[in-house]
């Protein structure tokens, strides 16, 4: 079976991951493998530890290197690609079509002079931080499994290498599309779109509005997407166009991290000098995004392009009023407030303003609320019950929304070294924590508990 099914070549190259020398499975995913239809004693068959560590092919797949463009921090680059990925597998499951992809599994045609692999830290970062995303209930690839491979990698210092298994239902990003527009192959993005429509989404139209229809859902995934990673104070880090997935996923998960102390220009990336991606500008930077897939589809629109470029503009003007109305549910439902109300926006930036003032820990204040206390001050707390209008605060809602443990940077950072030891205790009880993140568990205080002074993360790197 080829991976790449319905797609052109041009959209792929066939090349075989990097074997390594020495490949040890050290996390492994069992309930996303069981949901996968993975067979029970799956993780421990020798065939399974050669393809997760690209010493073996997956059986009856062929691996590729997906090929796409992409906007890096605005900068045009017309080839990037999978320059340290494979995708190994696609699998049938109950629930749709799912894809295996191999990150740090040695070098492809686009590799452009990298060495294609991957430390170990980030792979774990990635793991921990999607399973977290899945926990929240947010749409996310997921980590299936990580293999160390024996051997070394240098980046900012000599770490151990490791390679990644996620699953996707796809990884057909705004580059992608973008690759082939810069090419004017209008018949290779009408096979992407289809494509894309099979593998992501269902009930489109059948006709040649299903590319309209790709657009506006695309658009309206995104908008969700968005609101909830800042619900949970979450700030992606890297949001290229060749980091965001039409599938409506979390993708790429490089320099992310949760804010502890809110600010709503908090910035982790140690590359984005400039703020690009800070927490505050994703929505902005998601419609920019939206705007690129946008000029890509027009010539399947309409062959009018004047017709074309009024329906594009008329799909994304419904980003922010979606994205909006995302965001203030969410913000409301954590400060108890099932019903939206025309002024709630200002409620909730008097709230974010209280928070930033007071240098108020982002989850540690919505999970106190939730408990009964009252943080923030007493103007805040006035103004609150006033929006209560008399009536007490849904606490049900709020333990839906309010989570308890996220992946706390001091926290992950500490596993990350810990693991690098051979020590992988607290990398396990932060997946198992995050996978449950809105219950309390015994013991287990410190895991919740903001960084002290000395223990802030101010800034994430890529591991590329």
């Amino acid at each position: 079976m080829n991976l790449a099914t319905n797609l052109p070549e041009t959209f792929y190259r066939a090349v075989a991951p990097v074997p390594v020398e020495a490949p040890k499975l050290v996390a492994r995913n069992d309930a996303l493998a069981a949901a996968l239809g993975l067979a029970e004693d799956w993780f421990e068959r020798p065939e399974t530890l050669a393809a997760l560590s690209g010493n073996g092919p997956f059986p009856g797949q062929e691996p590729v290197a997906l090929a796409y463009s992409g906007h890096q921090f605005g900068n045009w680059v017309p080839v990037l690609g999978d320059g340290r990925a494979h995708l190994i597998a696609t699998l049938e499951t109950p629930k749709g079509l799912f894809e295996i992809q191999l990150k740090g599994s040695g070098a492809t045609p686009f590799s452009r002079n990298g060495d294609g692999r991957a430390a170990l830290g980030p792979m774990l970062r990635e793991y921990i931080v999607s399973e977290a995303m899945a926990g929240f209930g947010i749409p996310t690839t997921r980590a299936l499994a990580v293999v160390t491979t024996g051997e070394e990698v240098y980046r900012r210092r000599k770490e151990p290498g490791a390679i990644l298994a996620r699953v996707a239902r796809s990884h057909v990003r705004v580059g992608t599309f973008q690759f082939a527009a810069s090419r004017r192959d209008v018949e290779g993005l009408r096979a992407l779109a289809d494509h894309e429509l099979k593998r992501s989404y269902s009930g489109y139209p059948a006709d040649d509005s299903r590319f309209l229809w790709l657009l506006e859902n695309a658009i309206a995934r995104q908008a969700k997407l968005i609101a909830q990673w800042m619900c949970v104070g979450f700030i992606h880090g890297v949001m290229n166009t060749d980091n965001m997935a039409i599938s409506g996923e979390t993708i790429d998960y490089g320099p992310c991290a949760f804010m502890d102390t809110f600010h709503p220009k908090k910035v982790f990336s140690s590359i984005d000098e400039w703020g690009r991606y800070a927490w505050d500008q994703q929505p902005g930077i998601a419609l920019w995004n939206l705007t690129r897939f946008a000029e890509c589809l027009l010539p399947l629109l309409d062959a009018d392009q004047e017709k074309a470029v009024v329906q594009a503009r008329v799909a994304l003007e419904k980003f922010l009023p979606q994205f909006e109305q995302h965001f203030e549910l969410g913000m409301m439902a954590k400060l108890g407030i099932a019903e939206r109300r025309a002024d709630d926006g200002d409620f909730i930036a008097a709230t974010l303003k209280m928070l930033m003032e007071m240098e108020l820990d982002f989850t540690l204040f919505f999970r106190n609320l939730t408990r009964g206390e009252e943080p923030g001050d007493a103007s805040w707390q006035a103004a609150w019950k006033a929006r209560l209008e008399g009536k007490a605060p849904g606490t049900d809602l709020m333990a839906r929304m309010n989570p308890v443990y996220i992946p706390r940077n001091h926290q992950v950072e500490s596993a990350l070294k810990e693991a690098e030891e051979g020590n992988y205790t607290r990398f396990n009880t932060l997946c198992d924590l995050l996978r449950t993140p809105f219950g309390e568990k015994l013991n287990m205080a410190g895991f919740e508990a903001a960084p002290l002074a000395a223990e802030e993360v101010h800034a994430t790197f890529c591991g590329t």
